[in-house]
């Protein structure tokens, strides 16, 4: 593909980029994704095996989507792990809320997938068209926009340029920052981020457990933060399960260093059946035990001329809720959906109202979600008897309200807000 022909620039190769390229690939478009990350090696052993470290649990919102782009059977032949339960309680107290696919009629409440094997999915549904090129182990160094004057004075379209670490210079009138929460496009494009620090840091790891999990999902308020059990089906078995502990940077650090013997994993598994209440009996520790600053991140806007910001590189939030992924995937299935319409209607792909429509369909439910997670954070880990006997009265007494119990569930099913025809 001749770089001046692109349509779109798509920086940043990851689960949420790869898939607005094959969005916009499937459309016809002329997409190039920048990405930094090394050609992906043979997918022949993904889903084999102890599982990968980093997962996602994706809503049925999100599924229906990559069914929709044909990636989603191949992934599901490999490995995916469907969870039909959730169990929330606080462990500081009495309350607590089940949920159960059966109350909507569902056949699951979501999937728990490992983040390489999806990625290795999207690449090789874009690999079959021919309209999208990838640049690996490139990174972009510069960003401009150009705009062209006619000689009436009046601007007419521009065109991003944006110079990779090679030297060479890429061209096209629209360009997306999917290049993750520290994302240097946005940083270039001059776009302001709030920030927030919550204090905790994520630690994640690998288990396996002496009861099964029995396809729930279990997540305990202790008092240093959330600690969750994350499904997982191995080779037909349900014992193991991907853990996400959100808990002091002091805590994080003694934990990741306790998986570095024996004598500390056991200790490790310890804490976290202890953690947990013991609903899974003994926990055995089967991989390293990394952990990572939690940081809540929110840019004041999405979109300039022909520039958008879609994923983590618009929002990113604290992981209790597990809906970073399912927010940038409705993010790219938005932002399509709205330039193929405009496409088709004979507008300028770089129209402002376009970016404005997708802008104006995302932010506003983005943030209301960043500010669930930050209430629910300083709820959860308040010390005070009034709030603590409110939010178990609270926990407790929705269990018992149906109605209210369905709500809720349609939005863990992501069902919820102005959602793209292609994930309804």
């Amino acid at each position: 593909m001749d770089p001046s022909e692109s349509d779109v620039i798509i920086v940043g190769g990851g689960i949420v980029g790869s898939t607005l390229a094959l969005l916009l690939g499937e459309a016809g478009w002329r997409v190039a994704v920048v990405d930094a990350a090394p050609t992906p090696g043979s997918d022949a052993r993904l889903g084999q095996g102890k599982p990968a470290l980093r997962v996602s649990a994706l809503t049925a919102a999100s599924q229906r989507l990559l069914m929709a782009l044909d990636v989603w059977p191949w992934v599901a032949s490999r490995r995916v792990s469907a969870y039909r339960g959730m169990q929330v309680w606080d462990a500081e107290g009495s309350g607590e809320i089940d949920f159960d696919a059966d109350e909507v009629g569902g056949d699951a409440l979501g999937h728990i997938v490992e983040n390489d094997l999806l990625l290795a999915g999207l690449t090789r549904r874009l690999r079959s068209l021919p309209n999208v090129e990838w640049l690996h182990e490139a990174r972009v160094t510069g960003y401009e926009r150009r705009q062209s004057v006619a000689c009436d004075g009046i601007r007419h379209d521009s065109d991003a340029v944006i110079t990779l670490d090679d030297g060479s210079q890429r061209r096209a009138p629209l360009i997306v920052g999917a290049d993750g929460a520290h994302s240097p496009l946005r940083t270039m494009a001059g776009i302001p981020v709030s920030e927030r620090e919550t204090g905790q840091a994520a630690v994640v790891t690998t288990v396996r457990t002496a009861v099964g999990h029995g396809a729930v999902a279990r997540q305990a308020f202790l008092a240093s933060g959330p600690l969750a059990f994350l499904p997982l089906a191995i080779d037909g078995r349900d014992d193991h399960c991907s853990i996400v502990w959100s808990t002091t940077p002091v805590e994080a650090r003694r934990l990741t260093a306790l998986a570095d013997t024996d004598e500390g994993r056991a200790q490790l598994g310890i804490e976290l059946a202890r953690g947990l209440g013991e609903r899974l009996g003994d926990v055995e520790v089967i991989d390293a035990t990394p952990h990572f600053p939690i940081t809540q991140r929110h840019a004041q806007r999405y979109v300039d001329d022909g520039l958008a910001l879609v994923g983590d590189a618009a929002h990113s939030l604290h992981p209790l809720a597990g809906q970073g992924v399912n927010l940038g995937l409705m993010d790219a299935a938005v932002l399509a959906e709205e330039w193929v319409r405009a496409r088709r209607r004979g507008a300028a792909p770089g129209d402002r109202r376009i970016l404005v429509r997708y802008e104006r369909r995302r932010r506003n439910e983005n943030a209301a979600m960043l500010a669930a997670m930050q209430g629910f954070q300083r709820l959860f880990g308040s010390r005070q008897p009034a709030l603590r006997l409110a939010r178990n009265w609270g926990l407790s007494g929705v269990n018992r309200l149906m109605p209210v119990k369905r709500l809720l569930i349609r939005q863990a099913l992501g069902e919820y807000g102005d959602l793209p025809e292609r994930c309804r």
